[in-house]
Order: C-alpha cells, then structure tokens, then sequence
C-alpha cells in the first residue's frame, strides 16, 4: 500500500476510534471538536483530496496524535485484530441514530377528528362545545394553534401514506400560497368529507392527484364549490 493510501485508511480508522472512545455522534462532530473543515476531512478520507506529508503533519498536531501517527502501517493491523475480536465475541452496531436531533413536544396535544368533521370545521376553535375526542397525538408546530389531525383511510396515497397513518393538518394555511405538489385537504359541494390528495397548479387551473400510481382516478379537476380545508404537515405512524 502506497503512504497515500495508508494514510486515507489510518485516517478512518483513528475517526472511527475517536468516535467510540469519546462519544463523537458523527464525523461533523468529531470535525467541530477539533476546529477541522468537515468537507476537507471527508476529501481525504475518500480520496478525492491532497494527503501530503504537510497536510497529514498539521492533521495530527490539530488532533493531538504523535507525528507521523498517519504513516504507521501497525494502525492497520492493530484495527484488523480489533475487528476479528470483536467479531468473535460481539456484534457490531451501527450508529444509525443521531441522538443530536431531539423531538421536541413543547405545545398543545392535537386531537385527532374524523373526515366528515374536517369537510365542515375551518379550525379546531370551531368545534362545539362539548365534543370529546377519543385520540389526541404528539405536538407539532407547524400544524399552527388550531391544528389537527386525520386517519388515513383507502390506498390512494399509498405507498407513502399508509391506512391508520395519522396525518397533521394546518387549516390556516391560504390558497395563494400553496404550491404544486403540496399535500391538502379538500371539501366540495355535495361531498359529506374532505379527501386528501396533491395538489397540482398548471396555469390558473388546480387538479387533485392520488399518489398511488394504480388508483383509477388520476386526475380530479377542483372546481368553484371546492374550498381548501388545510395543508398536510406531518405524519405521526404507529409501530
């Protein structure tokens, strides 16, 4: 192996040290804590870089690594016998999971309503007094403070909405600034619920369109006694 080579191969193999033994989540992270240009390092350890005795010296004077750290061929073996142990006496996991990126549920619960609801409500402040709702799902702002949320029925936007997915809804959201392929809820004169589809805007004309490819009806022009019930937002699935 030429010391180009090795040095793009030590490389890795120390990032991925430093990651198990300090808890690094990510190659970024581990980039931030030593002030390193994330897109530099990534270049070297693809290839797609210089990896010259200047640069490798500065890499491990940032790093703290003893000079010429990189340019050991033991680094290599040493992570082989690593390897072949750990294979022999435990899986090895991958870190799939950025522990980072938190969920947050600041907010209101959303209730969760049925379609024929939907077609009549304009907000959950319009719900009369009274009602109880059996279902209420996790916070999520971007459905705004009168928010809710609908069960996916039928496969005509299968395969990315499943039946019994939970959809989030924001009905505040107006017509003009919607955009084609934008997820909505829609209510027409005639029909006792709201259908859920794409929405496509070819000139001044806006049509309906199922995700699912086999569905019969592909295309469902809106007319004048159609009105917009709100924006689809997020998906909430159960496991």
């Amino acid at each position: 192996m030429d010391i180009i080579s090795l040095r793009r191969a030590n490389l890795r193999q120390a990032i991925d040290a430093k990651l198990k033994s300090e808890g690094f989540s990510s190659d970024a992270a581990f980039c931030e804590h030593y002030d390193l240009n994330p897109s530099h390092i990534s270049q070297l350890v693809k290839g797609h870089g210089s990896f010259g005795e200047r640069a490798a010296r500065n890499l491990e004077k940032k790093v703290g690594w003893e000079p010429g750290f990189l340019d050991r061929e033991e680094l290599l073996d040493e992570s082989k016998t690593q390897s072949d142990s750990n294979t022999s006496t435990s899986p090895t996991l991958d870190n799939n999971i950025d522990l980072s990126q938190k969920i947050s549920l600041e907010g209101r619960p959303v209730p969760v309503i049925s379609w024929v609801q939907a077609g009549a409500w304009t907000g959950i402040d319009c719900v009369p007094e009274g009602t109880e709702f059996e279902e209420w799902l996790p916070p999520n702002k971007d459905c705004g403070p009168r928010g809710y949320a609908l069960v996916v029925k039928g496969l005509s936007m299968f395969p990315k909405f499943e039946p019994e997915d939970r959809i989030y809804v924001n009905p505040d959201i107006q017509t003009f600034d919607l955009q084609t392929d934008d997820l909505v809820i829609v209510s027409c004169a005639g029909d006792s619920e709201a259908t859920f589809k794409k929405l496509i805007i070819e000139g001044g004309n806006k049509y309906l369109q199922p995700l699912n490819p086999d569905w019969p009806e592909q295309i469902i022009r809106l007319s004048e006694d159609c009105r917009l019930v709100g924006k689809v937002v997020g998906l909430y699935r159960k496991i």
